[in-house]
């Protein structure tokens, strides 16, 4: 990136020049062509209004877990400890890959052995571009959005 207060050839993406030390950042923001993309560039998730959170305590079983998926119409449950802070997301997703076909009686087993523990999140205040991203670099279908470590 060429510094244009003083023609210095940056490295692409720095955030200043580093001869001059002029404010690059605002050079490397990309715009979009049309309304979706200037929105999914700018808009913030908030902008969305999410749904609010399906949580389920992490002391669940799988049977009240799939019961509650079914009673909500979700596909993802917020799994959360005693003080409503985000431990986990139980998907579809996993029910299918960790539990159906190889777990023959799995109603009463502990929900916690089959959530995603630690999942990546995002915050009301992230642009749509970096939750498409971690969407598709992580390849999720269900991202908790989370404010002080609890879905919002």
């Amino acid at each position: 990136m060429i510094c244009p207060s003083c023609g210095f050839v940056n490295i692409p993406g720095a955030d200043e020049c580093a001869k001059c030390v002029f404010s690059l950042s605002s050079l490397d923001r990309p715009e979009g062509h049309d309304i979706v993309e200037t929105s999914v560039l700018t808009d913030l998730v908030s902008t969305l209004n999410p749904r609010y959170p399906v949580t389920i305590p992490v002391d669940a079983t799988l049977g009240e877990a799939q019961q509650c998926l079914l009673d909500q119409g979700v596909g993802a449950l917020m799994v959360v400890n005693t003080s409503g802070e985000l431990v986990g997301i139980l998907t579809e997703r996993d029910f299918l890959r960790k539990v159906i076909g190889l777990h023959a009686d799995y109603a009463q087993l502990p929900l916690r052995e089959f959530m995603t523990s630690e999942p990546v999140t995002i915050s009301p205040n992230d642009i749509l571009a970096t939750v498409l991203h971690k969407m598709d670099v992580g390849a999720y279908r269900h991202l908790p959005v989370v404010e002080a470590g609890k879905p919002v």
